[in-house]
């Protein structure tokens, strides 16, 4: 039985005049989630805390006029914090590693929109899910790193230069180095961001960050931080808006260093914002679909922007979309009222905003962190399979060892590995096999080979070319291995076909063996034929 559509938001300034009300609303809501995390995450980047905000700012107030998304929150994120802080620091740290990395973040903005342009934006669907995801965590579990000795008040005099790895060596150190006061600010926000969902579905929609404050910055100011406590407990803004200017030093433009940055933002920056475009598509209750491309130019013009002003780079981020959609937002004026709130803020309440303690903002980083590294993700990926997890872990291991590109690197590696030993040739790894006929309403697509996440762009194009409202029949008879990436790829292109009025029906599952109990699993041939 076909779902009964629902009137879809008008956009454009129509689009602000119907739905101004929830929109407005939403976007205060989720301003009260970016502005605390704002500061942590450039704080965390190596970069001034006020660059967070007017990264946000910028995403929200510029970058929400032209993206390709209606449902996206854009802002710095907890994902590309290792990158930043890692360029900061290998372009000589402090001031001059900055300015010098916004220089990469302005090429990497110039390089995103001219790739909008090229139409590349769906080469997200190259990338296994097992992989990214394991991306994902390997950053949370260097957050967590990085973060600890802050929740505990800890003097960053003993943490400079020290490896993720000797971090966490560190941590008998640093809990006896603990700063007792400061880190029980850091304690009790962490209490209230775990402790806030177990209250409820109901508390669920508060925005922990916001209690947190709210109970943090009283304390601080009853304790008096700013006098009894060293420098460094407290948020730094000084005067914001003469920082705003051009902040570029390309000094090292012809450096090696400053061309891996270049290239390790726009992977990290394009792959996970456009991932969460994908994903907030599925939760967004009108169905829409988002243009991959031009919000990948929007992306690119407010990274530019951003990097010129010394601001981070930003993304598509997942927390905050999420939570637009929750507060019921509707277009992508939510985005824009939110960095409305934000310039607000940085006019009339910067005296407050240097009385958060900066344990309060580690307390949120490390409840992000957890979200992209809780035993939750490796019990989910697992349960996809045991293959998936090894790629998972892998991804992980190398990230944290070495860097992100050479751990999603040897996670793809992997991945192929066990797609050989699963049966498929290393020729259709690539190649797209198919044959269509047409008879009358009924689209016969016949698939051949593998049907893996390397060849998925040319089989999603191959999809989309069939008009709607049509009966397709897919068959897999011919098919060798089906990995996880396609399955969920199927999976969405079969709900999203019948919600427009067509019909699927596949044949030739029955061939096939599971390599685990999940309905989205990857499968091989039991023929081989």
């Amino acid at each position: 039985m076909l779902q009964e559509k629902i009137k879809v938001p008008q956009d454009g300034i129509k689009g602000l005049k119907e739905n101004f009300g929830v929109d407005f609303l939403s976007g205060f809501m989720v301003f009260l989630l970016a502005l605390p995390l704002s500061l942590g995450i450039a704080k965390a980047s190596e970069f001034p805390p006020a660059m967070g905000v007017l990264t946000a700012m910028i995403g929200g107030l510029f970058v929400s006029l032209f993206m390709g998304a209606r449902m996206t929150i854009k802002g710095p994120a907890a994902g590309l914090i290792t990158v930043c802080a890692g360029a900061v620091i290998e372009m000589g740290g402090g001031v001059a590693g900055w300015q010098m990395t916004v220089a990469a973040i302005v090429v990497t903005g110039v390089i995103q929109y001219i790739l909008g342009w090229l139409k590349v934006g769906k080469l997200n669907d190259f990338f296994p899910h097992s992989a990214v995801h394991g991306m994902l965590a390997a950053i949370g579990i260097l957050i967590f790193a990085k973060q600890f000795p802050i929740l505990l008040g800890v003097d960053p005099a003993l943490t400079k230069g020290l490896s993720p790895i000797e971090l966490y060596t560190h941590i008998p150190l640093f809990i006896t180095k603990a700063n007792p006061t400061i880190a029980l600010i850091g304690i009790i926000g962490l209490v209230i961001l775990f402790g806030l969902p177990l209250l409820g579905k109901s508390f669920k929609k508060v925005p922990g960050p916001l209690v947190v404050l709210l109970i943090a910055v009283p304390i601080a100011i009853g304790m008096d931080f700013k006098t009894l406590q060293p420098e460094y407990s407290l948020v730094k803004i000084g005067d914001f808006w003469s920082t705003v200017k051009i902040n570029v030093d390309f000094s090292l433009v012809g450096t090696f260093v400053f061309w891996k940055y270049v290239f390790m933002f726009l992977f990290v920056n394009s792959l996970e914002s456009l991932l969460t475009v994908k994903a907030i598509d599925g939760q967004d209750p009108y169905k829409r679909k988002s243009d991959y491309d031009k919000d990948l130019r929007a992306l690119g013009m407010g990274n530019s922007l951003s990097g010129l002003l010394g601001g981070l780079p930003m993304i598509s981020e997942v927390a905050r979309s999420a939570a637009n959609v929750n507060f019921g937002g509707r277009t992508r004026w939510a985005n824009f009222f939110h960095g409305f709130f934000l310039l607000v803020a940085m006019l009339l309440m910067i005296p407050v905003i240097e009385l958060i303690p900066n344990s309060a903002l580690a307390a949120m980083l490390i409840f992000v962190a957890y979200r992209l590294a809780s035993p939750k993700e490796f019990i989910g990926v697992y349960k996809v399979g045991p293959e998936q997890l090894v790629i998972f872990c892998t991804t992980i291991l190398v990230t944290v060892l070495e860097d992100l590109l050479l751990g999603i690197a040897a996670g793809i590696l992997v991945k192929f590995i066990f797609h050989l030993a699963n049966g498929a040739k290393f020729s259709s790894l690539f190649k797209a096999k198919y044959s269509i006929k047409v008879i009358g309403d009924q689209h016969y697509l016949d698939l051949e080979g593998s049907a893996v996440f390397s060849n998925l762009i040319t089989f999603k194009h191959i999809f989309e070319e069939i008009p709607k409202r049509k009966l397709i029949i897919i068959d897999f008879s011919k098919v060798r291995f089906i990995d996880h990436s396609f399955m969920d790829f199927l999976e969405r292109f079969e709900e999203d076909y019948q919600y427009e009025g067509g019909r699927v029906t596949i044949v030739g599952f029955e061939k096939f063996k599971n390599l685990s109990k999940h309905n989205l699993c990857a499968r091989k041939s039991v023929s081989n034929a």
